[in-house]
C-alpha cells in the first residue's frame, strides 16, 4: 500500500512537473509567475522610446519600492522592518554615517550574514541609505526624478545606477533576505537588466 502510494504521489510530481514544463519554466530562479519582473523585451513593442523608457522604468519601480528597499530608504532617520514596514524594534536611528548612533550601531546586532535561527537579517556593509536617497513613500514616478539627480542619488552616474542596482551585494540582499521576509521582485540579473534598457532609451521618467 505504502508504495503504491509513493508511486502515485511521484507520478502526480512528474505531471505536474511536465505540465509546467510545457508552458515554460521561469527563466531565472526566484522569477516565477508571482514575482517575476518582466525582461526589457517585453517592452520592444512600444515604438515611442520615451514611453517605452517610461514603461520600463514603471517595471523597475516593483522592485524600488518593494519594502527590501523602501525599509532601508526610509523618509526618516529611523529604519522599517519586515513586509509590513513596521518601525524598527528595537529603537534605532540612522546616525551621522547611516551605521547607526554611537550607542547603538548597526553591526551590534547585524552580522556578516543572515542568522536562520534568530531570523536575523545580515551583511558585512549593513546600514540605511543616505538620507537624500530616501524615498520610502515616494511615487514611481518621484523615484526615477530622485534616482536621476546626482545631487540625491549618492553622487551617482546613471552608468554608476547600473552597477549599483545590478552588481552590489547589499542590494542584492533584497532577493535572499532569509526567513520571514518575501524577496524582490524577480533577481537582481534582470533589475539590471532593465536599469541598462532604461539608459539605453533615454532614461525617460514615467
Amino acid at each position: 500500500m505504502r508504495i503504491a502510494l509513493r508511486a502515485a504521489v511521484i507520478g502526480l510530481a512528474d505531471l505536474l512537473a511536465g505540465t509546467m514544463a510545457s508552458r515554460g519554466a521561469p527563466a531565472e530562479p526566484g522569477d516565477g509567475p508571482a514575482t517575476a519582473l518582466a525582461s526589457p523585451e517585453r517592452f520592444a513593442g512600444i515604438a515611442d522610446p520615451a514611453a517605452r523608457s517610461a514603461a520600463i522604468f514603471t517595471e523597475l519601480g516593483r522592485v524600488l519600492t518593494h519594502p527590501r528597499c523602501t525599509n532601508c530608504h526610509p523618509a526618516g532617520d529611523r529604519p522599517r522592518q519586515g513586509d509590513g514596514a513596521r518601525p524598527h524594534q528595537p529603537p534605532v536611528f540612522r546616525g551621522v554615517d547611516g551605521h547607526g548612533l554611537p550607542a547603538l550601531r548597526c553591526a551590534s546586532c547585524h552580522g556578516p550574514a543572515n542568522f536562520a535561527p534568530a531570523g536575523m537579517p545580515g551583511h558585512p556593509v549593513w546600514h540605511l541609505a543616505p538620507t537624500e536617497m530616501a524615498w520610502e513613500g515616494r511615487s514611481v514616478a518621484a523615484i526615477c526624478a530622485q534616482i536621476k539627480d546626482p545631487a540625491r542619488n549618492g553622487g551617482r552616474s546613471l552608468q554608476d545606477l547600473v552597477a549599483h542596482i545590478g552588481d552590489d551585494s547589499l542590494v542584492g540582499w533584497a532577493w535572499a533576505p532569509g526567513r520571514g521576509r518575501s524577496p524582490a521582485p524577480g533577481t537582481q540579473k534582470r533589475a539590471k537588466a532593465l536599469v541598462e534598457a532604461w539608459i539605453v532609451s533615454g532614461a525617460a521618467c514615467p
